[in-house]
């Protein structure tokens, strides 16, 4: 027994299909932020395709598995420095929840290449099936145990030039464009011709065409002063009940000298970390403040609701809520807020508690019994201004932004506390899918964080301003606000679905087309 197992082992060391898998996988982490080398994206899909390239389901699957273990492996590393940090277990322990949770995201890719191992005899029925295995599968990743649609292929292309098809396919359509191009690439490679590369220019002429024919979003006449406030509070220390008031008193007084000089103020999650009910009397003060010197200031706050005993992850408007209001208008309970909805696991909710609570720190942190707010909510009104709000992990999920929109919202603004992930590429790659986020419905994005990535990116010009990470700081930012309305925004991802159920169709429907001809022609010929 022990020997057959050391063979398989050699054997797997010598399968160079193998290592191939896990190279491609894991170089598709310098292709996200902070290193944007997005071509690379094609590239490991044209190789995970090479290694995939066989009628054998099962060998289609192994090697889909290692690439999507890689893929996420590497991609999604800063999870272990939370868990490492916070999780206060032991380090082989932590190794292993990382391992479980990336081979269960490397299910979905590992999927789509089974799929289209049933299409190898045919190069252009297996890259359609491709596409429409990934459509499928990323969309149950972003579904199945409340979701986790990060590291997305079209996240790579948010800062290359193709990002200017974003607002007709969104990051959903780029993702299968990345799938299609890089499986025809494939195929230039080993078939030498050129039909790829024409399906590839017909794709991105059709695209070309569109914007072209269609009307853009553009700037409009009105430009905002936005203040950024970024606190930089120790995570150890954000709970903590003795830090509680430094840490909103640090906050107001980085705000306090720049009141005047801007139309809104905005604070991160959680940014004052007392209960609202019992921060009433702070909030109040904060309400006159920004109401006296014309402006509304937009914040994070927990709130526990002692009658039913909720506690919902809230952004609360203080201040002017219209341009014309002379006095602040916040009460406790007032409508002007937004409550989270996407909750993320074991961070803001801890599935099976009554078992997971008592095995570690991990399951038990501080904040962790947040309720879920309703998925569709009105936008945020502050100074005016119409504000679609997403709180920290909700920016990820895009239908859930998408359902939020409104024909009113003018900003599109996010807030995090990226503190749990220290020095990783993790927050980078949050600011990435933020501005993917404004790229898709053409509104200036807002972020403001604890401790970075806080700035403002304008999807119109690509331009962004940010603070450095890891200080406390405040950044007064020019914002000018856009007009019209993106493809996506009006329909969402209805057209990419359509164009691959069509494929799908195509794909089964030729082979049935060519049996009834043969038939025919052995019947009546």
């Amino acid at each position: 027994m022990a020997t057959t197992k050391l063979s398989k082992l050699i054997n797997l060391c010598k399968d160079k299909r193998a290592w191939l898998a896990i190279f491609s996988g894991c170089a598709l982490t310098f292709a996200y932020a902070p290193f944007n080398i997005w071509p690379l994206t094609l590239i490991a899909i044209a190789l995970a395709c090479y290694v995939t390239d066989t009628s054998s389901t099962k060998q289609a699957a192994k090697y889909g598995f290692m690439f999507g273990f890689a893929w996420f492996g590497f991609g999604i590393s800063w999870v272990h420095v939370s868990i490492a940090q916070f999780g206060g277990l032991p380090l082989p322990i932590s190794l292993l929840l990382m391992a479980l949770l990336c081979s269960y995201l490397a299910l979905y890719p590992m999927c789509a290449f089974m799929l289209a191992s049933k299409f190898t005899h045919n190069p252009q029925q297996r890259t359609i099936m491709l596409v429409a295995g990934f459509a499928i599968f990323e969309w149950l990743r972003g579904q199945v145990l409340t979701g986790f649609p990060w590291l997305s292929f079209g996240y790579t292309l948010t800062d290359s030039p193709l990002n200017i098809f974003a607002p007709i396919i969104g990051e959903a359509g780029l993702t299968l464009f990345c799938v299609f191009a890089g499986a025809s690439l494939y195929y230039l490679a080993k078939l030498k011709i050129f039909k790829p590369v024409l399906a590839v220019s017909a794709v991105l002429a059709l695209l070309f065409s569109s914007l072209m024919l269609l009307d853009k979003p553009k700037h409009a006449k009105q430009t905002l002063s936005v203040l950024l406030v970024q606190g930089n509070i120790q995570q150890s220390l954000r709970w903590e009940p003795e830090h509680f008031w430094p840490t909103m008193s640090k906050y107001r007084d980085m705000t306090r000298p720049l009141w005047h000089n801007v139309d809104i103020v905005v604070w991160p999650e959680a940014a004052i970390p007392e209960i609202e009910d019992f921060a009433t009397p702070f909030l109040k003060d904060l309400d006159k403040a920004a109401a006296f010197n014309n402006t509304a200031l937009i914040t994070g706050i927990p709130d526990y609701q002692i009658n039913s005993k909720t506690v919902y992850n809230t952004l609360v408007v203080l201040g002017k809520k219209h341009r014309e209001d002379t006095e602040g208008h916040y009460q406790y309970l007032h409508t002007n807020r937004y409550q989270k909805h996407q909750l993320l696991p074991i961070g803001e909710f801890v599935p099976f508690e009554s078992i997971l609570r008592p095995l570690a720190p991990l399951f038990n942190l501080a904040m962790s019994s947040f309720t879920r707010g309703e998925r569709i909510q009105q936008n945020l009104i502050a100074n005016g201004l119409h504000i679609l709000p997403a709180i920290c992990y909700e920016i990820a999920f895009s239908e859930l932004v998408l359902d939020n929109f409104t024909k009113d919202s003018d900003i599109l603004f996010t807030v995090s506390n990226d503190a749990w992930f220290g020095d990783s590429h993790g927050p980078h790659q949050h600011m990435q899918i933020a501005r993917m986020r404004a790229l898709e419905l053409q509104r200036p994005l807002i972020r403001a964080t604890n401790n970075g990535i806080t700035g403002v990116y304008d999807p119109v010009s690509k331009k962004q301003q940010v603070l450095p990470q890891f200080v406390s700081d405040t950044l007064i930012a020019k914002v000018q606000l856009t007009q019209g309305y993106s493809i996506y925004s009006q329909y969402g991802q209805t057209p990419m679905w359509i164009l691959v159920w069509l494929g799908v169709f195509l794909c089964g429907f030729r082979p049935c087309i060519r049996t009834i001809r043969k038939r025919f022609e052995r019947r009546f010929l």
